[in-house]
C-alpha cells in the first residue's frame, strides 16, 4: 500500500498577514466587493470565481447554516461567498492556495466589522488536517473534486452537511444509481458514508472566467452513526471490481495482480491468527468457491447496491481474504 502523505497544516492568521503586506494591502481601504482590475484567474488551478449573486444565495441558504456555525470555505477567491457567509455564521475558516486571492481576501474585509469572524489559511487543502468545522460550503476547483470529498467524508468529528459546487458530470456521479452510466467506485463510496442530494445546475456563464463545463451543487449529509466497516477494506474490494464494472466478477477476480495481492494478505491473516494454511491450498480455486456460493460470480459492479457489496466483503472476510 502506498505511504499516505504527510499531514501539513495551513499557515496561521499571523503568516496571513505578512503574505498580504508583502502582498501591499497592509492598511488597505475596505474594498467594494469587486477584484482588482488587473488581476488574472488561473484556470489551471481551477480559479473561475462565482459572481451571480442569486446562485450564491441559494447554496448559502440550502446549507441551512446556524448562527453558532464555523464554515469551511474552500477557494474562496475573491470573497463572493465569503461575504454572504460572515454576515450568517459565528466564524468562516476560509481555505486559500493562491497568495493573491488572499490578498484581496484581506482588502476586502480588512477594515470591516465581518474581518475579525474571518480565519485565512493558506496552503493546499488536500496536503492540511482539516480543522473542525459544523458546515463546509465551497465552489470547488474542480481538480480536486474526488481527493477533497474522501478527505471530507473521513474527517473526525463529523460535521452537519457540505454544500459544494462540482463540475456537472462529477456531481452526477455522485448522485448515480446502480445500473447508471456513470455509477462508479466514487458513487458507492461516497453513498456509504452519505446522504448526496443534487441541489441545482449552474451555468458555466455564472462564473469568471467562464469554465469549459456546467456545473450543479450537491449537498452531502454525513451519515450518523457511521457505518460500523472497515472503510479501508471496502475500498480495496471497490477497487477491484470497479476497474471494469462491465465484467462478471468471476473475471475481475481472475487478474493475476489481484491474486496476487489477495494471496500475500491472506497469508499475513493466517500469520497474525496463528492459522495453518491447508495443503494444497490455491487462492484462485477458494476466490471462485466464495462467489459461486454466494452467487455472486455473475454479477457485475455496475448493477450492485451497498447491500451486495458489503454481502459480497463479509463472504471474503468470513474465510479469511482481505484486501488490505
Amino acid at each position: 500500500m502506498p505511504k499516505a502523505p504527510v499531514q501539513k497544516k495551513c499557515r496561521t492568521h499571523k503568516e496571513v498577514s505578512r503574505v498580504c503586506t508583502k502582498a501591499g494591502v497592509k492598511g488597505a481601504k475596505p474594498a467594494s466587493g469587486i477584484p482588482s482590475q488587473g488581476l488574472v484567474f488561473n484556470t489551471d488551478i481551477g480559479q473561475h470565481i462565482l459572481r451571480n449573486p442569486l446562485v450564491i444565495t441559494s447554496m448559502v441558504e440550502k446549507a441551512g447554516l446556524k448562527a453558532t456555525d464555523v464554515v469551511l470555505e474552500v477557494g474562496p477567491g475573491t470573497g463572493n461567498m465569503t461575504a454572504k457567509l460572515l454576515e450568517r455564521v459565528k466564524r468562516v475558516i476560509a481555505c486559500e492556495v493562491d497568495s493573491r486571492m488572499v490578498a484581496e481576501l484581506h482588502k476586502r474585509f480588512l477594515s470591516t466589522p465581518l474581518h475579525s469572524k474571518l480565519d485565512i489559511r493558506i496552503g493546499d487543502i488536500l496536503k492540511a488536517n482539516l480543522p473542525t468545522f459544523d458546515v463546509c460550503v465551497a465552489n470547488l476547483p474542480f481538480q480536486i473534486s474526488s481527493p477533497f470529498v474522501f478527505k471530507l467524508l473521513l474527517h473526525r468529528p463529523l460535521f452537519r452537511c457540505a454544500v459544494l459546487m462540482f463540475q456537472q458530470e462529477f456531481a452526477e456521479r455522485l448522485i448515480a444509481r446502480p445500473g447508471d452510466k456513470l455509477y462508479c467506485r466514487l458513487t458507492a463510496n461516497t453513498q456509504l458514508l452519505a446522504k448526496v442530494d443534487h441541489l441545482m445546475k449552474v451555468g458555466k456563464n455564472n462564473f469568471r472566467p467562464p469554465p469549459k463545463v456546467e456545473s450543479s451543487v450537491v449537498r452531502i449529509e454525513p451519515k450518523n452513526p457511521v457505518p460500523n466497516i472497515n472503510f479501508s477494506e471496502w475500498d480495496g474490494l471497490l477497487r477491484i471490481v470497479f476497474v471494469r464494472k462491465n465484467k462478471t466478477l468471476s473475471a475481475a477476480f481472475k487478474h493475476s495482480s489481484v491474486l496476487q495481492t489477495l494471496d500475500k494478505n491472506y497469508k499475513t491473516w493466517c500469520s497474525l491468527q496463528e492459522k495453518k494454511i491447508p495443503e494444497g491450498f490455491v487462492l484462485k480455486e477458494k476466490v471462485q468457491e466464495i462467489l459461486i456460493d454466494g452467487k455472486f460470480d455473475k454479477k457485475r459492479a455496475r448493477q450492485m447496491d451497498q447491500d451486495d457489496f458489503l454481502a459480497l466483503l463479509h463472504a471474503f472476510n468470513k474465510e479469511g481474504i482481505h484486501f488490505v
